[in-house]
């Protein structure tokens, strides 16, 4: 949103322009989010909840007694990004945080780990098992490939059977964005069918900027799918399920992603045509049981939730909350730890630090894969919902039982 973006980059300043030359030194921390452009209100809203965490991180007396001073670049996409991590690199600034979007996060992250600067991803899923993974190379939040896993498991272990129905009898459709974030999410939920020995009726991938999503529906009709999994952008996402409805594609179940399915002007666009959909996502602050955090993950989440209204006037959404988390992981947990504020000295520490699941306020914990795992630089601990549109407007989150703030709902889904 816009207008986080002046009292943001204000508090910025402010921060900048206390510190004195008696005053410890502020750690500098590079940001880069879409502050502009297409992604820019989720992007507002992901530094939102960062700099909401180094806030509060100062207000308790910084990092080991020395403050966190942002410096933040608008990055509106993925042109944009190596620019952007050559500039903080110019003024020294040597770690990093981004990005909200995977198409912004994977140029970032490579363009950091070739300086040797540290990356720290704190709400983008795609792939970025490139040059520095787990070395240089963090990401807090799930991957694109657990929220596909989680999403074919959920439709077959817990759906189905509610449904009265064999997951083996279905058909699987995956349509998806062919771009770093659709791919990633895609590939997991393929994977998960081949594994489960389900029926991939099809895959369809489409450029949200080029194709006549039309016909895409039309290629999935062909298919003869039970339930359509999409990996989409909110507009493409939006006409997809329009055309689904229109040409009388038949589902069992739909099941969409993070930057579609779960968004709320999803549901507002579509009204009833929504309704029976499921997402899997990452949980906004105020639809997330707080049975599942650990006293230490609710008390935190509170004060956050306090702080953020306070300042914003608005509760958490998914990608403030996720910034927050990931930002508080960073500066409260893992740079106090760190043998010097260097990006191999807080890279070590990353990878020594562990949180119990539920320990950081959107329901993760800490756990970074090895390098040269399969997994490096991963959170093994980040957590997923799964959400569902269970009236026109309304959405709950019904999966995992221990986030959950309702029972799945099994309402038949148009046509």
């Amino acid at each position: 949103m816009k207008r986080f973006l002046a009292p943001l980059l204000a508090l910025t300043l402010i921060a900048a322009g206390s510190c004195s030359t008696s005053s410890p030194l502020p750690i500098r921390v590079g940001t880069v989010y879409p502050l502009t452009g297409s992604q820019e209100e989720g992007g507002h809203e992901e530094f939102g909840g960062v700099q909401l965490a180094a806030d509060l991180v100062n207000e308790d007396g910084g990092v080991n007694g020395r403050p966190i001073q942002l410096v933040p670049m608008d990055v509106e996409g993925a042109d944009a990004a190596p620019a952007a991590v050559a500039s903080l690199h110019d003024q020294g600034v040597n770690l990093v945080m981004g990005s909200y979007g995977s198409t912004i996060s994977s140029p970032a992250a490579e363009a950091a780990a070739r300086r040797g600067m540290l990356f720290w991803e704190t709400g983008a899923v795609g792939d970025m098992t490139g040059t520095g993974a787990g070395d240089l190379v963090f990401r807090v939040a799930p991957t694109g490939g657990v929220l596909g896993h989680a999403a074919i498991a959920f439709i077959a272990q817990e759906l189905a059977p509610k449904l009265g129905r064999d997951p083996s009898t279905l058909r699987f459709a995956v349509a998806n964005v062919n771009d770093s974030y659709g791919q990633a999410v895609a590939q997991g939920a393929v994977d998960e069918i081949a594994a489960q020995g389900l029926t991939l009726a099809g895959q369809f991938p489409y450029d949200p900027r080029k194709s006549d999503i039309a016909r895409v529906a039309s290629e999935i009709a062909a298919s003869r799918p039970d339930v359509l999994f999409v990996s989409a952008y909110l507009d493409d996402g939006i006409e997809l399920r329009q055309q689904t409805v229109s040409q009388g594609i038949h589902l069992v179940a739909s099941i969409g992603t993070s930057s579609s399915y779960c968004m709320p002007q999803f549901g507002a666009s579509l009204g009833a045509d929504a309704v029976g959909l499921f997402a899997s996502d990452k949980p906004d602050s105020d639809a997330l049981n707080t049975a599942g955090l650990t006293a230490d993950g609710r008390a935190l989440l509170a004060r956050a939730r306090a702080a953020y209204q306070n300042r914003y006037g608005t509760e958490m959404s998914a990608p403030a909350l996720a910034g927050f988390s990931g930002a508080w992981a960073l500066f409260h947990d893992v740079m106090p730890s760190a043998s010097a504020m260097t990006p191999t000295g807080i890279a070590a520490s990353a990878q020594q630090t562990q949180i119990p699941a539920g320990g950081l306020p959107n329901g993760s914990g800490l756990q970074f894969g090895a390098p040269g795992s399969p997994e490096a630089g991963a959170n093994l601990r980040a957590a997923s919902v799964i959400w569902e549109w269970v009236g026109v407007g309304q959405r709950a989150v019904v999966w995992p039982p221990q986030f959950a703030t309702t029972d799945i709902q099994t309402i038949a889904i148009a046509p």
